[in-house]
């Protein structure tokens, strides 16, 4: 007899695992409560949201979790440990949606899109945020999520008194605590690591330490990316340190602009046009990575890289680096401003400390070299200033 109560059960098609689907099967597991998560965009909040998965595990432990995003953004789900089904805002996915239920739904995002995919099922408990009908606008679905709904509305507070970071606000507002500064979650396939493995041995022959620069940002805030003479002038730093190499990261939109930084130095010109997926490999290969506030920066934290995380128009406390990093700070008063567009002579991109990005480099390369890392086999010499 079949046992549409199992986790894996699909009621079209065997599900692979066991050749009966019957009481004798090995494999059974309990569906449990079905969950939504509603997460669509940004990219790298995407990866940050990762995050409350195995909090949302340790409150319901025999779950179903369905995850909704917008695409590109599924292909960083893909393999995730977690979540069971990955859904899109494709039509023909949101027709998938519309014919289940759910015990409890999960909106992370303050957005009207996450409203309309919210009205296409039903639930029976939602934590988060939703939006009104009549009026349009978005609303905490209960208390626990007013702090992260407020701090939306008042730069003040979001940018001088909050000192939480975003991970922990999730927690909160979702009622998932307490909060135990839980990593992102992203998993690689077998197949992606023999290739992280396939480039760092011809990245670095010598066993080298990869310091990989991620050049690039998201065109909604574009000051979140260095000049490419800035990025130069690091580059022109870090080749003179013996032991290691230069990686450039980035996606299909940085492929010109990581050439011009590339110009003349013997850098690594990773893959900018193979996909999401293909730079996560990328960065898994870097032992550091270097990055404004971006997708690339939280691709780094979710493989356990060291970062060095310089910020200029956003907020630094929204983001932990668990204890794997440094932060460095512009040197403007007008920031965190969170600006999409800026007319100043001097931008916050040009006030970035060359040295104190050098100093996160180096702390990165003792803490990879240290008694508590994976010994490397380069040994490193520093000809730059450190402060």
């Amino acid at each position: 007899m079949a046992r549409p109560e199992c986790l894996y059960f699909t009621g079209y098609k065997p599900c692979g695992r066991s050749v009966q689907c019957d009481y004798s099967c090995q494999e059974f597991q309990p569906r449990g409560a079905t969950i939504l998560v509603v997460h669509l965009e940004a990219l790298g909040a995407v990866v940050r949201a990762t995050s409350i998965l195995p909090s949302i595990k340790r409150k319901c432990p025999q779950s179903q979790i369905t995850w909704v995003t917008q695409a590109p953004a599924h292909h960083l789900l893909a393999n995730n440990p977690y979540v069971d089904r990955i859904l899109t805002t494709s039509a023909s996915d949101l027709l998938a949606l519309s014919a289940l239920h759910f015990d409890f739904a999960f909106v992370v995002d303050k957005s009207l899109k996450a409203g309309g995919v919210l009205h296409r099922v039903t639930y029976d408990h939602l934590f988060g945020f939703q939006v009104d009908r009549e009026t349009g606008v978005i609303m905490p679905a209960s208390e626990a999520a007013r702090e992260l709904w407020e701090l939306g509305l008042d730069d003040h507070r979001k940018f001088f008194v909050n000192k939480k970071p975003e991970t922990q606000l999730m927690i909160e507002a979702l009622e998932l605590g307490p909060y135990r500064r839980d990593p992102y979650v992203i998993r690689l396939s077998d197949v992606e690591t023999r290739e992280v493995s396939f480039r760092r041995a011809a990245w670095a022959p010598q066993g080298e330490i990869l310091v990989g620069i991620n050049t690039g940002c998201s065109p909604t805030i574009p000051y979140k990316k260095l000049s490419i003479e800035r990025q130069r002038e690091l580059v022109a730093n870090l080749i003179k340190v013996s032991g290691i190499r230069v990686v450039l990261l980035g996606g299909p939109e940085d492929d010109e602009r990581n050439r011009l930084i590339g110009v003349g130095y013997p850098v690594i010109q990773s893959p900018t046009g193979a996909g999401l997926r293909d730079g996560l490999v990328s960065t898994a290969a870097c032992d550091i990575v270097v990055s404004g506030d971006s997708l690339g920066m939280h691709m780094a934290i979710a493989l356990g890289k060291w970062v060095v995380a310089w910020f200029g128009p956003t907020c630094a406390h929204e983001i932990d680096l668990y204890d794997r990093g440094v932060i460095v700070h512009t040197g403007v008063r007008c920031g965190p401003c969170w600006k999409r567009s800026c007319n100043r002579s001097e931008m916050c991109y040009d006030r970035v400390a060359l040295n104190d990005l050098l100093s996160g480099v180096r702390k990165g390369i003792e803490w990879r070299t240290s008694s508590t890392r994976q010994p490397s086999s380069a040994t490193c010499s520093y000809p730059f200033p450190l402060f």
